[in-house]
């Protein structure tokens, strides 16, 4: 007989990760443990466990920690999110960008090496080396402890070795006699060595790869922004009858039962069902349609949608983490987690290179001393090896590239999170259209006026436009602005559900569905009849308008297509992507959207979830997607895509939850985002391979004695000018014009 074992989930903050390679590792020793099933995210630095009733939450913790790193359980969590992570790398960065430049200017520029300069370099390097540079030094120990080596370990041994090396010239060589100036020498000189100092190495190689740190945290810190964003779009409090009597209680008091009232313009505070009331209610935030729907008692209403109009009573049915509302900040965490950690690719390689490279400098102070060359010698080409190694344009190839086109993106309207967004940009190959608000512009407006055979445009405009101007729906407002002028209406009376009626001058109009005409005896011309059709037959809200006894004009009405979005789409295709629209709208609408725009596929008529299950669909056939949405409704869909884009005209989780966000709110800058992205992780790409080409070519030669530490400092400050001014041709890119 098998005994089940019950299995229970947790979620763990981890800390101390470093890169990708620092996430494997915990995931690779949780996974050991019997019954265990962990997924590390670097990117939110979470650890999402499945473990057995065997093995205990503090067991887990212990086993992160045993790993070199730190872990928090659930309770905690909270607490150390309050801690401003960022300080103390702001600190250090401030910290060695002040103290290193003097020291770099020192060093570089003979005209500036008065008598003592160098002491004065070794006292503003060594804050530097020490302080600034501690935390790769702590987490070249930890992975040293673990048999482990990234580029923390080679920043940690080639800073402390120019350091080290320096501190010993300056107080048992000739360094740190007055007058000292750098010697200049292509080659090594046997017993030659101890008046070289090489603190600007140290100082340089500290301060460039803090701020690339600094920087790649800042946009780490923000992976938890979806959520808090989310659940904040809820009310606060809510008025709930009691007795007959209002009372306003905080949210988290109502119960399922409770009556509460919505005023037009508040949010709903709670799924329920009306009991008393007629209105309309806007869901674009929640459901993506673009036209608010009417409600009436017994309709059912969603939490965090807005009421448009009237005073609804509504039954409570669902509360705290059953609502609709929680369920989707449910699916934002999930697709989050659910992302696959982005390897760097300097990582990879220098887990390799590293320790290669300190058996190089090993090997190379052996061959020096076995072959007769001295201690000082030998010690001087190991340092050369060391700091030719050292990788000053690896930590700069991603930074540097990173920043200049972030930069370009800012000033086009595109705002892209961090690096590890640019991975999956060069092979994304379908892109998820949301329709509402991304490929329209989310709001209705008058498309077409199909006035009747002897009547006057202008007079129909204005009559319509003084009947929809004394009305609050959305679709009464797209007249009323389309209108030239609008006069006033006397009368005026709301039929629910028909239209609107009311004294304009001196005639007695109505505006609405054809229902309200037949109702007051008016005649349908056959070409107003055959317009109105027509108008629903391609999904847009027709808008009949008459008075004695006769219909004068079909008002066709309908969220507009945005001006852009069909050279968008054509310029998507271009970049080898297949357009799919995504919409909670009706297939009529959505398909008529499609075929406007050029688009082929369609998936209409979608709740919130099942835009999550498409994305995932897609994904299962191959396909890498990147999704482009604006609502509530798209943030778990944009957080689950390969690719999440957010129209900055949006809502703030969308954006949260995206990787990039278009500020412009134009479907072009989507375009011009993913060219961009393309761009930017071509160049991070072409400096970390030269960045590394230029190690491969230089080590042997500095192993070899032809290159002293000097040119050493100065080849890899030569090739750091590279990498810096291949990343400056960013911001050379041109945006498409529509």
């Amino acid at each position: 007989m098998v005994t089940k074992i019950a299995a229970q989930q947790i979620e763990l903050a981890i800390g101390g990760m470093t890169c990708a390679s620092c996430a494997a590792r915990i995931e690779k020793k949780l996974n050991r443990l019997d019954g265990v099933t962990a997924t590390v995210n670097y990117a939110t630095e979470k650890a999402h466990i499945t473990f057995p009733d065997t093995v205990t939450p503090q067991e887990l913790v212990s086993t992160v920690e045993a790993t070199g790193y730190t872990a928090a359980l659930p309770s905690t969590v909270e607490e150390a999110a309050e801690v401003d992570e960022l300080k103390p790398l702001r600190d250090r960065l401030i910290t060695s960008m002040v103290l290193s430049v003097p020291v770099i200017a020192l060093a570089m520029i003979p005209a500036l090496q008065f008598t003592f300069w160098q002491w004065l370099s070794l006292a503003l390097a060594a804050p530097v080396v020490v302080y600034a540079g501690w935390p790769f030094h702590r987490a070249a120990w930890a992975n040293l402890r673990h048999g482990a080596a990234t580029m923390d370990t080679l920043i940690s041994v080639g800073t402390l070795a120019a350091f080290g090396w320096s501190v010993y010239a300056l107080f048992f060589g000739t360094a740190g006699e007055p007058g000292m100036t750098h010697p200049f020498s292509f080659a090594i000189e046997r017993g030659s060595g101890a008046g070289n100092i090489y603190l600007e190495v140290a100082a340089g190689v500290t301060m460039f790869i803090l701020a690339g740190r600094f920087f790649e945290a800042r946009s780490k810190r923000r992976a938890g922004a979806a959520l808090r964003a989310l659940l904040e779009l809820g009310a606060k409090d809510v008025a709930v009858l009691r007795g007959g009597v209002e009372t306003r209680i905080p949210i988290d008091r109502l119960v399922v039962g409770d009556r509460f009232v919505a005023r037009p313009g508040e949010k709903i505070a709670t799924d329920g069902v009306i009991v008393d009331g007629v209105s309309t209610v806007d869901n674009s935030m929640v459901t993506g349609e673009s036209v608010p729907v009417d409600v009436q008692p017994g309709d059912r209403v969603v939490g965090a949608t807005v009421n448009v109009s009237g005073r609804l009573v509504i039954a409570a049915q669902r509360v705290g983490a059953d609502t609709q509302l929680a369920q989707m900040a449910k699916l934002v965490e999930q697709a989050q987690t659910g992302k696959a950690a982005v390897q760097r690719l300097a990582d990879r390689v220098s887990a390799v290179f590293v320790p290669i490279v300190i058996a190089l400098a090993v090997a190379t102070l052996g061959f020096w001393l076995g072959t007769g060359g001295g201690l000082t010698a030998a010690f001087t080409a190991a340092v050369a090896v060391l700091i030719i190694a050292c990788p000053c344009a690896l930590g700069l190839a991603t930074p540097t590239a990173l920043l200049v086109g972030t930069g370009r993106g800012a000033q086009l309207g595109i705002l892209i999170k961090g690096p590890e967004v640019l991975e999956s940009t060069r092979t994304v190959d379908t892109i998820v259209l949301d329709k509402t608000g991304t490929v329209t512009t989310g709001h209705m407006t008058l498309l077409d006026a199909v006035i009747a055979e002897g009547e006057d445009h202008d007079e129909v405009l204005h009559v319509a436009g003084a009947l929809e101007s004394a009305s609050e729906h959305p679709i009464a407002k797209a007249i009323a602005a389309a209108a030239a002028s609008t006069g006033t209406v006397d009368k005026f009376l709301n039929v629910e559900g028909l239209g609107v009626s009311g004294t304009v001058g001196d005639k007695k109009a109505l505006a609405g569905r054809a229902a309200l005409m037949a109702e007051h005896g008016l005649d349908m011309p056959a070409q107003l009849e055959s317009a109105r059709q027509e108008a629903q037959a391609k999904g847009h809200t027709a808008v009949l308008v008459g008075w004695d006894g006769r219909v004068r004009a079909v008002l066709a009405v309908a969220d507009a297509v945005k001006p852009t979005s069909k050279a968008a789409v054509a310029a998507l295709r271009g970049l080898g992507l297949t357009p799919v629209l995504l919409t909670g709208d009706n297939t009529t609408v959505a398909h008529t959207i499609a075929a406007e725009v050029g688009i082929d596929q369609v998936i209409a008529e979608v709740l919130p979830q099942d835009k999550v299950e498409v994305v995932k669909r897609l994904q299962a056939q191959g396909k890498v997607v990147a999704m482009v949405g604006d609502g509530v409704n798209d943030a778990a869909a944009l957080a689950q895509a390969d690719l999440g884009l957010a129209m900055g005209t949006g809502t703030d989780v969308a954006i949260e939850a995206s990787d990039l966000t278009l500020v412009r709110g134009d479907l072009m800058a989507a375009v011009d985002a993913i060219r961009l992205s393309r761009k930017t992780l071509g160049t991070i790409k072409g400096n970390l391979f030269w960045a590394f080409a230029y190690n491969v070519a230089a080590l042997p030669l500095a192993a070899i004695g032809v290159l002293n530490p000097m040119i050493a400092g100065l080849t890899m400050a030569l090739s750091s000018v590279f990498v810096v001014s291949n990343s400056l041709r960013l911001r050379r890119f041109k945006a498409i014009a529509a």
